[in-house]
């Protein structure tokens, strides 16, 4: 599982996590979520994450 990092406010996806809150389930790989997910804290979309090394 992966990690994700919103590279304009540094809000972290994790894949292990999930967004249960969101319907998210704990699993979901990055590449899975809707096109039109957006970072939980300023709203960019996925174009905006880059995977956590």
């Amino acid at each position: 599982m992966s990690r994700y990092v919103c590279e304009v406010c540094g809000w972290v996806y994790d894949e292990e996590k999930g967004l249960p809150d969101k319907g998210i389930v704990a699993g979901t790989k990055f590449s899975e979520l809707p096109d039109g997910f957006e970072c939980e804290l300023c709203g960019v979309g996925k174009d905006q994450f880059t995977e956590e090394k």
